[in-house]
């Protein structure tokens, strides 16, 4: 009799004992997965711009969130202020700046890829400022097509927190994939051929990224409206990014470029009467030239929301980007049905 108890312990041993194993394999499969540890803590209003740098879900490319990479004297600024970062930009507000961070904390608590380098090892070897270049990723429904943000800063830095990453996520809500690209400052040429080989890495690696190529969107602020210009004008090809499409729309805000063309794609172009940098005038001028040369225009002038206004919160520029999402949404269809 003790013997068939002994038998039966050792039994339900082997059973028990097989049932740890394959929770610990499961849990290292969570853990490759990114979820077999804590959480990531959300940043806070409170908190400072070192917060960004040292936070682990940014660990390889938090550099590459602020404006300039080699800023080292704004860490200890409050977020609560990191207005101040961006001396070209207005109206930028902390919460939403955060929410946006956020999102991409929660991300990567997901599992999920938030960062990619659009540049090869071989090609940042050649040209070390490639190093400071990629795209961050807002997914929207797979699938779907891809807006890039291309934020401002007067080539001198790279508006994100305020002109990049909110609008990505505010398009991403809409169910559309949206990237931001961080590009070289110090050279409008250099940027724009940045932005041509992000397009092609994205055409080249759509698949896997689950996004639609078709009805492509260019969305970009100040500098990086012209940069957006510059390849409506030009084409992708004509700064290195191989023969592909030119966006199904340009979305151009508050840049005094002037160049247009018959074949520029369908345009939403905005801008407010007391924009201190880019002159309306020659905005309203560009609208103009470029409707007579047979381009679809859509307009919004604004009246107080000067220069920079990312999404317009707080001002009467708030509200156009769904706008422009709409615009968009027309044009990415007749690409769709082509």
């Amino acid at each position: 009799m003790s013997r068939l108890i002994l038998i039966l312990m050792l039994f339900l041993t082997c059973i028990t004992g097989g049932v740890a194993m394959a929770e610990t394999k499961a849990g290292a499969l969570m853990s490759v997965k990114g979820n077999g540890q804590a959480p990531h803590a959300r940043l806070t209003t409170a908190g400072s711009v070192g917060d960004i740098v040292e936070h682990p879900a940014f660990n390889g490319f938090s550099h590459l969130i602020l404006p300039t990479e080699q800023d080292t004297r704004s860490l200890d600024t409050r977020l609560s202020n990191v207005g101040s970062l961006m001396p070209y930009h207005g109206h930028v507000d902390p919460d939403t700046v955060v929410g946006a961070l956020n999102h991409m904390i929660d991300d990567v608590n997901d599992g999920k890829t938030v960062f990619y380098d659009f540049y090869s090892e071989q090609q940042k070897r050649e040209d070390s400022a490639k190093e400071n270049t990629g795209l961050f990723f807002y997914r929207g429904e797979p699938g779907a097509p891809f807006a890039i943000v291309c934020p401002g800063g007067g080539f001198s830095y790279v508006g994100s927190l305020h002109e990049g990453f909110p609008l990505a996520l505010e398009i991403s809500k809409k169910n559309y994939n949206a990237f931001v690209i961080r590009y070289r400052i110090g050279s409008q040429q250099k940027a724009t051929e940045d932005l041509a080989a992000a397009i092609f890495w994205i055409f080249k690696n759509a698949e896997a990224l689950e996004v639609s190529t078709a009805g492509y969107s260019l969305w970009g602020g100040s500098a990086g409206a012209r940069m957006v210009g510059n390849i409506a004008l030009s084409g992708v090809d004509a700064y290195g990014g191989n023969e592909l499409p030119k966006p199904a729309t340009a979305v151009i805000a508050y840049t005094g470029q002037s160049s247009f063309s018959e074949d520029f794609p369908p345009t939403f172009m905005t801008t407010s009467a007391n924009d201190g940098i880019a002159s309306v005038m020659s905005v309203d001028r560009r609208v103009k030239n470029l409707r007579d040369a047979g381009v679809e225009v859509e307009y919004r002038r604004y009246s107080t929301a000067g220069h920079g206004f990312g999404l317009g919160t707080g001002t009467d520029a708030e509200g156009w980007l769904d706008l422009a999402v709409q615009f968009w949404e027309k044009h990415f269809n007749k690409t769709i049905s082509r």
